[in-house]
């Protein structure tokens, strides 16, 4: 699902100075972006009924919607058996939904002029180490500096970049002076259309919903380089792709999210939005697939029981840290524990838990063993509400 972090303070940190620069603004754009929220303003496409998707044109962007997101993670090793995990994703936020007036000679425009953010954030989780690498980066959608395109698919953010290389692979590249990223991965399988074709509701509100689809068990090798050393890796990566104009609905504070990838090929998306006093939102769910089709889970389809929690020596948030998941459903039976416990991230826009998982347990009489990721938010957020923050 990632409805990701309701993106972001990095509007607060900056929407006042691209505001400025993107011309003529709606009252609601200038002065409704608060902590941690986004608004939706008028004039953005919602996400009422099912698409008509159409790809590759709809890896690239939607820019009538107002948020938007190509999210990647992936559980990686060495040859030796040494564990990875990464996450590398890039945010699109659009500030007011009109293009920028046309800039002509001596108008006094800027070709700074943008009404688009771009951010992303890419971390590295050395499991042998129990190190996480965390890094966030933001430009505005001008002059070259981010943007997406669909043919050839391309997405960047100054040097990080993400991009087509050859038939069904795509290149991720992204480096800081602490790790760095280079890996090809290969689309094993069509998109898989996550809620009702495509279309996944947040929430009881028309329109409170999003595109959004995944690219699931896409073999991936490559280097990931950490402490000045390169690492040839293989493994699996996941990629969703999701845009929308809503925000959370009132009552509801954060999300777990869960993606697996397992070894026989099959893979599951989960997500639990939960509200105030702790209860699963009905609009949560997620989707098995394997190699006889899919199934579309709802919040009654499934049982996620927390074994025990992590208290973040950063933020001081106390995040759930293993779980037991059941689908009756399914006849599937689950044990999810984190890879390493730290796998928190601490950025100018959000402060959530989104690192590598591992999967074990079974499926009616066949066992079932993977890995994939977590993300789990509202949880340092709640810490500030209850501190008065």
């Amino acid at each position: 699902m990632k409805h990701r972090h309701p993106l972001p303070v990095l509007l607060a940190l900056v929407a006042a100075l691209l505001i400025s620069l993107a011309g003529p603004t709606p009252a609601s754009a200038s002065s409704s972006i608060q902590w941690g929220e986004v608004p939706a303003v008028q004039g953005f496409a919602r996400a009422f009924t099912p698409r008509q998707w159409r790809f590759p044109a709809d890896f690239g962007a939607h820019p009538d919607h107002q948020t938007e997101w190509w999210y990647y993670t992936g559980n990686l090793e060495t040859e030796a058996g040494r564990a990875f995990g990464y996450q590398f994703t890039v945010f699109r936020q659009a500030l007011v939904p009109e293009d920028p007036p046309a800039l002509t000679s001596g108008d006094g425009g800027s070709h700074w002029r943008t009404p688009q953010v771009y951010s992303a954030h890419f971390t590295v989780s050395d499991i042998a180490t129990d190190t996480f690498l965390q890094e966030e980066r933001f430009a505005r959608g001008a002059l070259g500096l981010a943007g997406a395109e669909a043919d050839p698919y391309a997405v960047w953010l100054n040097d990080w970049r993400i991009s087509t290389e050859g038939p069904d692979r795509v290149r991720l590249r992204a480096a800081t002076d602490a790790m760095a990223i280079d890996l090809t991965l290969r689309q094993s399988r069509p998109p898989v259309l996550q809620g009702q074709d495509g279309l996944s509701r947040k929430g009881p509100e028309p329109g409170n919903a999003s595109h959004y689809y995944s690219l699931v068990q896409q073999p991936t090798e490559g280097t990931i380089t950490v402490a000045g050393r390169d690492h040839a890796v293989h493994g699996v990566s996941w990629k969703d792709h999701e845009f929308s104009t809503s925000v959370l609905s009132p009552g509801t504070v954060g999300w777990d999210w869960f993606s697996a990838q397992f070894e026989n090929g099959s893979a599951l998306m989960l997500y639990g939005l939960r509200r105030e006093d702790g209860r699963k939102e009905p609009f949560s769910g997620g989707r098995w697939i394997d190699a006889d089709g899919e199934v579309e889970l709802g919040a009654d389809d499934y049982t996620l029981t927390v074994k025990r929690t992590w208290r973040s020596p950063h933020s001081g948030a106390r995040y759930p840290a293993a779980w037991t998941l059941t689908i009756p459903r399914l006849d599937l039976e689950l044990v999810i524990t984190p890879q390493m416990a730290d796998q928190e991230l601490s950025t100018a826009s959000a402060t959530y838990w989104e690192g590598a998982l591992g999967y074990r347990g079974h499926r009616g009489e066949q066992s079932l063993l993977g890995r994939g990721y977590g993300e789990l938010t509202g949880y340092a957020d709640r810490l500030d509400s209850l501190r008065g923050g």
